[in-house]
């Protein structure tokens, strides 16, 4: 396969193409916003995505309320009987008819978990475990101060946090982790690979404009499109989403701290320009073009993932020093989630994420050694945060700012 060459001329680029068995000089038209149309109707549709958000952000706000039963916090999760009565968990109505979960889609990508499903249900039981331990850990002591060993409440400034007897925040580990698991996983390993992309005839129907029943878009143009909603589904105008950077509780937020970070502003910019020079590359059939985008996305975002994950342990670790625990153990919490993640980033130009469950578990086990965030020690968190960093062209010091 010819490499592609690229002209930029404006919004222009002219690009050498291997989409046929020819060079072929082919014009990728690449919008100034995520703005795609066929017939002068949008082709862009990501509504599952942003549904799953939302249903996400509801069982986040339910484990921090001591009134929310556990079997509601798990229907929230699972979403599995039919709505109605008791059966509607969640306070917007659209949710309890949806046929969606966020449970189907944690650790369900094609590349990483369809043929390794024993992990995929390991790690969909430990978010239900992370809710089973909120409620019977956790709740029953709200008016407990938290020691070591024993779960309750800790001051964190004139907040209180709720933690388990490890000092862990169980909402954090859910949240966190469901960026990992559920966002960066369905991203980088599911609708952005080529084994969803280019699966059945979904190259010969995109190159003939074949529309799906009932919708404006090809398959491949909503597979690539659904990537987009993971990461800018919640935000106030999707089409230009870094107007308003930072919106929602999961990978659009963290984008934005990573963007907002000195030492890695422009990050935001490179994924937005890969979405959509990636699906103006789909319009066009320049799919070694398209190919190219996705590895810029796998990249960028696992690198966020990364940074936040060293951030959180260092900003924990400095908590610690200064005697202050409850911010500690909330920024150890943050840390411990995206720890997890760390699970679901992808190499580029790779089939393999940059650390096994392995690693991961055997920095899980590191944090949660003992009695956990009360006797880390900072020695353990430099090493862990030192081998993250090192996998990546950042370095410590420069993450922990």
């Amino acid at each position: 396969m010819k490499k592609s060459s690229l002209l930029i001329f404006g919004l222009f680029i002219v690009i050498t193409s291997c989409k046929k068995d020819d060079d072929t000089a082919v014009v990728v038209n690449v919008p100034a916003t995520y703005s795609f149309e066929r017939g002068g109707a949008t082709t862009v549709s990501f509504s599952g995505q942003t549904t799953r958000i939302n249903m996400a952000t509801e069982l986040i706000d339910a484990m921090k309320d001591f009134s929310v039963s556990e079997e509601t916090m798990l229907e929230m999760y699972r979403n599995e009987t039919v709505a109605g009565g008791d059966a509607d968990p969640y306070t917007d109505a659209d949710l309890n008819v949806s046929t969606k979960s966020v449970k189907s889609k944690v650790a369900a990508s094609s590349d990483f978990f369809s043929a390794n499903t024993a992990e995929s249900a390991e790690i969909k039981a430990d978010f239900e475990a992370w809710i089973n331990a909120q409620v019977t850990e956790v709740f029953p002591n709200e008016q407990i101060l938290a020691t070591s060993g024993v779960a309750g409440q800790i001051a964190d400034g004139s907040s209180a946090r709720y933690v388990s007897g490890k000092g862990l925040e169980y909402n954090q580990a859910v949240n966190k982790g469901l960026i990992g698991a559920l966002m960066l996983d369905q991203i980088l390993n599911n609708y952005i690979s080529t084994s969803v992309l280019d699966a059945g005839e979904n190259v010969a129907q995109n190159d003939q404009g074949l529309v799906e029943d009932g919708s404006n878009y090809t398959t491949m143009e909503h597979k690539w499109d659904e990537a987009y909603g993971y990461l800018f589904g919640k935000s106030t105008n999707a089409a230009d989403p870094l107007a308003t950077l930072g919106e929602g509780s999961f990978l659009n937020k963290y984008l934005s701290r990573v963007e907002n970070d000195a030492d890695f502003t422009g990050i935001a910019q490179t994924v937005y320009d890969a979405f959509k020079l990636g699906r103006a590359a789909i319009v066009e059939g320049a799919y070694d073009v398209r190919d190219e985008q996705a590895e810029i996305i796998r990249k960028a975002l696992s690198k966020v993932i990364a940074i936040r994950a060293v951030y959180y342990l260092q900003q924990g670790k400095n908590a610690r020093i200064a005697g202050n625990n409850g911010t500690a153990f909330h920024d150890l919490s943050e840390g411990y989630g995206f720890v997890y993640s760390l699970r679901f980033t992808r190499q580029t130009n790779s089939s393999d994420t940059y650390f096994t469950g392995a690693e991961v578990d055997g920095y899980i086990a590191d944090l949660m050694a003992g009695n956990g965030f009360w006797d880390v020690s900072t020695e353990t968190l430099d090493n862990i945060s030192e081998a993250i960093a090192a996998k990546f062209d950042f370095t410590v010091a420069q993450a922990a700012e």
